[in-house]
């Protein structure tokens, strides 16, 4: 029997799904980036500001790359709808998927932002202990929920649109 392979527009992706490489990429990067943001959560109760601060700006730069590599790829290069028509889960569910993942997606981008400028703003330089802490943990521990959220969320809607 012979098998049919289906050309996709774009950069195939490394993971040996019909999603492209902005989607793989994406992907592994946001559950990569979680054991990154846990460790640092540990190094800040342990008092390690300065390193906290450096691994929380090396999360949002990555995340940024991420998102500026993954928008080129979808816009420009690989036209994502054509991989996930071959999709069972196609329309309804891959959609609906995507509606709920771009929620907690574009919400983690702003608590994101918005944390990481209030602490650049109201830390002292080194950083340290302030009154800003207390606020500044509420965002971030909502931020960092949002952000595991997001990836769970990318999670289902990629096995929905690009491996079922």
């Amino acid at each position: 029997m012979t098998e049919v392979v289906l050309q996709h527009p774009g950069l195939d992706g490394f993971l040996g799904t019909r999603a492209s490489l902005g989607m793989d990429v994406v992907l592994v990067g946001l559950f990569a980036l979680l054991p990154v943001l846990a460790w640092s959560i540990v190094l800040v109760r342990r008092g390690h500001h300065v390193l906290h601060k450096r691994l929380q700006l090396v999360i949002v730069t990555a995340l940024a790359a991420a998102i500026v590599f993954f928008e080129i790829d979808i816009r420009l290069l690989s036209d994502w709808r054509t991989r996930a028509a071959a999709s069972p889960w196609w329309p309804a569910g891959v959609l609906t998927s995507l509606a709920i993942h771009l929620v907690f997606a574009i919400t983690t981008f702003v608590l994101l932002a918005w944390t990481v400028w209030e602490a650049l703003a109201r830390f002292p330089s080194p950083p340290g202990p302030s009154p800003h802490g207390p606020r500044h943990r509420r965002m971030a521990r909502i931020a960092a929920l949002d952000l595991a959220a997001t990836a769970c969320t990318g999670l289902v809607f990629y096995w929905l649109a690009f491996v079922a």
